[in-house]
């Protein structure tokens, strides 16, 4: 029996290689793109802050939704639309998200990238934070350790620093509660996205005629390398996100809370060997605590991950 069977599975194994091998490209790609971001960024310090981020909005709207149509699935936004439940929580996640990029367009633009970069190197340790308190999650001594180290890194930068690391810490939190309230809806990654640029859309179109109207908009003023990057703003937004959606479901969970640290480690090194933002030694001993923490959580997924597969 088992000869029988084995020119069937192993066709069928070599698929499921290959699918696992495209869904591990596709996420590194992602995570390559975010983490490169500042490059794309830092030639619009001169442009507004919030224009910058209309144009995110807009074109990333017009680019997602032309996708879901030639897809045949814009009727999956128009169910989030319907239902006032997925309405109410798709509109909070877009205030949060939006909220997320204009302090990270902002950090990147004004010279803060290393601080920027920090926010998400917390964010895994404060979402098993938000684990704890909301969902009631309960966490082994690896992960306690790890929310510990990361708790005493961030009080030591606010001495060090004479503040709290605002930018990380509010990075960190917005992002860290879009994925809760994602978490919650059940709305695909790309529908989801469209959704909430749809409801952003009005504000930041409206943002944008403003500029236009009483002379102050960047697109069409500011040359040939600024619109370029404002129009593409949409895409560097879209694409990555549907490449980590595509390969999320390919990838186990564990490979994915690895792969994540390729962005804001290349985030670090924009700052620090691009950008040349200061890095002193004290700053260096925060981040070394922090930098610790993800090692042990990331340890330790990957150790519980084994369990369970054996």
């Amino acid at each position: 029996m088992a000869d029988s069977h084995s020119p069937q599975d192993t066709p069928d194994a070599a698929a499921q290689q290959a699918e696992a091998r495209s869904g591990l490209a596709a996420a590194i790609a992602a995570f390559l793109m975010w983490g490169l971001l500042p490059l794309y960024l830092k030639p619009l310090s001169g442009v507004p802050t919030l224009q910058v981020m209309s144009h995110r909005i807009v074109w990333c709207c017009v680019l997602v939704v032309a996708w879901l149509a030639v897809r045949g699935e814009l009727g999956t936004v128009r169910v989030a639309l319907a239902d006032p439940g997925s309405r109410r929580r798709l509109a909070a996640s877009a205030t949060l998200i939006s909220v997320n990029w204009i302090i990270y367009v902002w950090a990147v633009t004004h010279g803060h990238v290393v601080e920027a970069s920090l926010g998400y190197f917390i964010n895994p340790l404060f979402n098993v934070a938000l684990g704890v308190v909301v969902l009631g999650e309960r966490l082994n001594r690896a992960q306690w350790a790890a929310v510990g180290l990361a708790i005493v890194g961030v009080v030591y930068l606010s001495i060090v620093g004479g503040r709290p690391p605002w930018i990380s810490l509010a990075l960190a939190v917005s992002f860290g509660l879009y994925g809760l309230i994602r978490k919650v809806v059940k709305v695909e990654a790309v529908p989801g996205l469209a959704t909430e640029t749809l409801l952003l859309t009005p504000f930041a179109g409206g943002l944008l005629v403003w500029a236009e109207w009483h002379g102050s908009g960047a697109l069409g003023h500011s040359g040939v390398l600024v619109d370029s990057l404002l129009l593409g703003a949409g895409l560097v937004t879209a694409l990555p996100l549907a490449l980590f959606s595509y390969g999320a479901r390919r990838i186990p969970l564990s490979t994915v809370g690895l792969v994540q640290y390729i962005g804001p480690t290349l985030q670090f090194l924009c700052g620090v060997l691009v950008f040349n933002e200061p890095f002193p030694r004290a700053r260096a001993i925060g981040f070394g605590f922090i930098w610790l923490a993800l090692a042990i959580y990331a340890t330790d997924g990957l150790w519980r991950n084994r369990s369970r597969v054996r």
